[in-house]
């Protein structure tokens, strides 16, 4: 049970999209090396004004092709970085994993599933109306389910490139569902 990565981003400064690199270096316990969101306590622009000290469970954010997809049959023009994401799977049911889930990306890197990541409004600056679309209301418990990705912190270091195998390694059971983080 895997996948593959499609793309691997990264981006020094505090934009929305990330441009697409040719490989990508995960340094443990950090994230991306060279992207802003790296750093052991919390890097998220808006979060760090109200809590710097929080550890940083979004060193890594991982998406899954297959959004892409979906959004284009409904319209929306998005490719790979685009939304934020560092890595891009294909084949690897992200949002279905669950919370401490060990994601071996290539040869070396190894990052740990943390939670879903939030969507926020700036997705809507990108493209009008998307946001709407990274929300799903589950019929059992009528709750909002996020679409955007999940994230992760980096537990072995290592580089990471388009073509690389994803290889899933659950939890000890029992598992535990993916919430916001």
């Amino acid at each position: 049970m895997g996948g593959t990565v499609t793309a691997v981003s990264r981006n020094a400064t505090y934009v929305f999209s990330k441009p697409n690199r040719s490989a990508i270096n995960l340094l443990a316990g950090l994230g991306v090396e060279g992207d802003v969101h790296a750093g052991e306590r919390i890097r998220h622009q808006f979060r760090m004004t109200y809590e710097p000290d929080l550890p940083n469970l979004r060193q890594v954010h991982l998406m899954h092709a297959e959004l892409f997809d979906e959004l284009a049959f409904k319209g929306f023009d998005v490719s790979a970085g685009q939304l934020g994401e560092n890595i891009t799977t294909r084949g690897v049911d992200l949002l279905g994993l669950a919370t401490g889930t060990l994601l071996h990306l290539g040869g070396e890197a190894v990052v740990e599933v943390t939670g879903l990541r939030n969507p926020c409004a700036k997705i809507n600056d990108f493209r009008s109306g998307l946001l709407s679309e990274m929300f799903v209301l589950e019929p059992d418990s009528e709750e909002l389910f996020f679409k955007a990705g999940v994230m992760a912190v980096v537990r072995q270091g290592g580089p990471v490139k388009p073509g690389d195998t994803v290889v899933i390694e659950l939890p000890p059971t029992p598992h535990r569902r993916l919430e916001r983080v």
